[in-house]
């Protein structure tokens, strides 16, 4: 595909933009970065936002003050993204950490469940090799609990 791609590069002509700006362009990736940071008011709303729309290759901005999330996309680098949040806010920012309630199949266990989440979502438990394995079903569980499931038509019909 190198060759193509030197041929396509020769063939094209674009207003104001040098091959150097084409190549980067075409290698970032369109990225969905979510972002967890604090926010108490309006202001501090409004500074996150201000804080990540003037970067190039942004195009959507999305802030949630009641989840706490910042929600960015465009063609960025997710740390360069984090570093500005910290460095232009001044506060504490960290990579969404959570995922679904639906998505772990025990959500209650120790390491997983975090009363700071927001409503439906718990820790990402496939992150940490040991809360990881406490998460998932083992597969004799699951064989137990789809033994007597009402969906299974092989299941036992002891009633």
């Amino acid at each position: 595909m190198g060759f193509l791609n030197h041929l396509s590069e020769l063939f094209e002509f674009h207003r104001g933009t040098s091959k150097r700006k084409l190549s980067k362009i075409r290698k970032s990736q369109l990225e969905i970065v979510e972002i967890r940071v604090k926010m108490d008011c309006e202001g501090c709303e409004r500074r996150v936002r201000k804080s990540v729309e003037g970067m190039k290759g942004v195009t959507k901005v999305e802030v949630e003050p009641k989840k706490h999330k910042l929600t960015v996309t465009g063609y960025v680098d997710p740390e360069k993204v984090l570093r500005r949040v910290r460095y232009r806010t001044g506060k504490k920012a960290e990579f969404w950490p959570y995922v679904p309630y639906d998505l772990v199949d025990h959500p209650y266990v120790r390491g997983v469940y975090d009363k700071k989440a927001p409503a439906g979502y718990v820790r990402n438990a496939y992150d940490n090799p040991q809360v990881s394995s406490l998460a998932r079903a083992s597969s004799t569980e699951v064989n137990y609990i789809t033994a007597f499931s009402d969906e299974n038509p092989l299941a036992c019909m002891i009633m």
